[in-house]
Formats: C-alpha cells, sequence, structure tokens
C-alpha cells in the first residue's frame, strides 16, 4: 500500500475514534459521567389533608398498586421502564428491569 493511501486509512481510524466520544461537539464521556437521580415509585394514593393530619405512626395509607404490580423506574418523574422488587446483598432492596418504556411512550405521557 502506498504511503497516500497508509495516510487515509490511519486518519479514518482516527476519525471513528474521535466520533466515538464526540458527537456534534458533545463529549459523551461527559454526558455519560453527569449523575442522575433514578427514583422507583411503589404507588400512590390521594387524600384530604384533614386525613393526612391524621396520619400517625401504624397508620396503613392504601397505595394505588396491587401485590405483584411492575414498579415504575422513573427519571426526572418521568417513566424510564418498569421492574419488580428484589433483595440483593446485606437485606438491600433492588429492582430488576423487566420492561423497557418506548421513547415514543416517554414522549406521549409528557
Amino acid at each position: 500500500m502506498s504511503e497516500e493511501g497508509q495516510g487515509a486509512e490511519e486518519e479514518n481510524v482516527v476519525d471513528s475514534a474521535t466520533s466515538d466520544s464526540i458527537s456534534d461537539g458533545i463529549n459523551q464521556n461527559v454526558v455519560r459521567s453527569i449523575p442522575i437521580t433514578l427514583n422507583v415509585e411503589v404507588g400512590k394514593t390521594k387524600l384530604k389533608l384533614k386525613d393526612l393530619m391524621a396520619v400517625a405512626q401504624g397508620t396503613v395509607l392504601e397505595l394505588d398498586r396491587s401485590v405483584g404490580e411492575l414498579m415504575d423506574i422513573k427519571v426526572n418523574d418521568l417513566v424510564i421502564a418498569k421492574g419488580e422488587v428484589v433483595t440483593v446483598d446485606n437485606n438491600k432492596l433492588g429492582i430488576r428491569v423487566l420492561e423497557i418504556v418506548s421513547p415514543m411512550e416517554r414522549i406521549r405521557d409528557v
């Protein structure tokens, strides 16, 4: 292969490596390192202020979810997936992702 052809090949390697980390001037490594808060919603309920003021230790509040129903996994209050609660090491809770909400469904719910 000629030196000219070899230089073009090396340029393509550099270009493809650069495009992985920089897309339209945005460094993907920087974007991937941004911290986010992920929440898992067990359920919710509506109640009147007088009922909230009557809540005491031991009060049971009924939620809108059934036993065995999937939990909502949210980022910025937007459901991105659904999953089930599991136990992990040291008796901590975790969530097993079972469904990913499509980007089109996320937009529709806004």
